[in-house]
């Protein structure tokens, strides 16, 4: 069944407007009685009847409402080092239909991509569209944010705040599994590196402040394939995936 989100609805009725309008309309060419699910992004589906359909404007009337499936039990935060190309776009998408709930671009030492404001504001504004696609695509319950792009300082203060914050370092030890069989809550965020990874004075600081340095195994990922293998395997943990 198609799916699509909307500020604008409540238990009796709502409404889509814009390019989800004209898809419905002109794409789809969906008509008066036909079905769809609405999500408000706070989690709960409405299950909808079409009640008039024109390009700018679709009204639909709601007969039921319950939670959206699509959300995991734990709050996952990627922060992801910028990577060079268009890497951050691949990262985003697949994080979102992953489960990931929220993503936020980090500079660090190593970073070879190093957009000023003009650039990072027409990148995160693509990044946000890809992020919408993809939540409505794979069944989400809320489109997950994608936030400015802050530095690694910024970003290790920030993780302290959840239950268990961890930094993704080559040289590292101990391995994922064995701490989240031990510490796993409600609330993750991890920290990844781009091309080159981290340098060792990073992961000293990360360490400092509180944050677990942890092994995704004997093999070096790219960028672009840690962060997806990390989330995958605390959602696995949680009994999400």
């Amino acid at each position: 069944m198609p799916r699509f989100f909307t500020g604008q609805v409540n238990e009796q009725n709502a409404v889509i407007d814009g390019e989800d309008a004209r898809h419905i309309a002109l794409s789809l060419r969906m008509k008066v009685g036909e079905r769809l699910t609405v999500c408000d992004g706070d989690g709960r589906d409405y299950q909808c009847r079409i009640a008039s359909v024109q390009p700018a404007r679709v009204e639909l009337t709601v007969e039921a409402v319950e939670p959206s499936a699509g959300e995991p039990g734990v709050f996952v935060t990627l922060y992801q080092a910028m990577p060079k190309g268009d890497k951050f776009e691949t990262i985003v998408q697949k994080a979102v239909e992953l489960g990931v709930g929220k993503i936020v671009p980090v500079l660090t030492r190593r970073c070879v991509s190093r957009p000023d404001g003009k650039s990072m504001a027409k990148k995160l504004e693509r990044y946000r569209k890809i992020a919408a696609e993809a939540a409505k695509q794979c069944g989400r319950g809320c489109v997950p944010e994608v936030e400015p792009l802050c530095e690694f300082p910024e970003a290790v203060a920030r993780m302290k705040q959840d239950a268990l914050a961890i930094l993704f370092y080559e040289n590292a030890d101990e391995p994922l599994k064995a701490l989240l069989e031990r510490r796993l809550g409600k609330s993750v965020s991890v920290l990844v590196g781009s091309e080159g990874g981290f340098e060792p004075s990073e992961a000293a600081y990360a360490k400092e402040n509180g944050l677990v340095s942890l092994s995704l195994g004997s093999r070096i990922l790219r960028c672009e394939t840690a962060p997806l293998a990390a989330v995958t395997a605390i959602l696995y943990q949680a009994g999400d995936i």
